[in-house]
């Protein structure tokens, strides 16, 4: 329903696309990856077993920023600079102290943490990779066409065949779910449609860097919503992933 009503913003704020002029393989490679990660994240969050679980299945998928700066890196065919490295894995590392909780880097409670639910976090990751892989790829071959608003209905569609295979509940309608639905709805369309402007226009490296202190907002604005407790080491955990990403930004931005 988020992303039906979404679309429907973005009918009104967009406008109506035109297929005859976006380039095909945009169409095809844009649609299928975008509607691919909406996928992972949507569902690995619908999955997660807990609202604690469904926070830190968001900081795995926040691995994205440093992803998409490595590839872009790469396809640029710039020097691969130490320091990108170094903010990978501290960016490793800080996830490893999410997935731990209070335990931080051990092992066996990530392990334990991923096992009970390896399908939310293995989506997650699988999602992480597929964003970055949107975004470089959008840039190059959009050719300043935003399909935005198609690929959002492609979502929808997508996950409205999803729930008609699959066991739900009835859908129980509160005013207060119509405010929520609404208010996410509209960050949700205008936020991904502002998003793919400053891809195709803007400097990717810099918009992941805009994003990098996301994952600590985000989490601190879930845990209030969710009403969930967060102890130091999801923090630090959180604070870890942006500074890596930060370190990787920092070597991309020598060049």
């Amino acid at each position: 329903m988020v992303y039906t009503l979404s679309s429907v913003i973005l009918l009104i704020a967009v406008g109506v696309p035109k297929l005859s002029a976006f380039p095909r393989r945009y169409l095809i490679w844009g649609g299928l990856l975008f509607a691919a990660y909406e996928m992972c994240l949507s569902l690995s969050i619908g999955f997660a077993d807990s609202g604690t679980q469904a926070i830190e299945v968001s900081m795995v998928n926040y691995l994205w920023p440093s992803l998409t700066l490595l590839l872009t890196v790469i396809t640029s065919k710039q020097t691969l600079r130490p320091l990108i490295f170094v903010g990978m894995t501290v960016c490793l590392i800080g996830v490893s102290k999410v997935l731990g909780g209070e335990n931080g880097l051990s092992l066996h409670h990530m392990a334990v943490n991923i096992g009970s639910n390896p399908l939310s976090y293995g989506l997650a990751f699988a999602g992480a990779i597929i964003w970055s892989v949107y975004c470089v790829l959008t840039k190059k071959i959009a050719k300043g066409c935003n399909g935005i608003t198609l690929f959002f209905i492609l979502t929808a569609t997508v996950l409205w065949l999803q729930f008609a295979f699959t066991e739900n509940q009835a859908f129980n309608f509160t005013p207060q779910l119509l405010i929520e639905l609404s208010l996410v709805s509209c960050a949700m369309g205008l936020g991904y449609a502002a998003w793919n402007t400053g891809i195709l226009y803007g400097n990717v490296t810099v918009l992941a860097t805009a994003s990098y202190f996301t994952p600590v907002l985000s989490a601190f604005f879930a845990a209030q919503l969710l009403g969930e407790s967060l102890g130091i080491s999801f923090w630090l955990g959180a604070l870890l992933v942006s500074a890596g990403s930060l370190m990787c930004w920092w070597a991309t931005r020598a060049h």
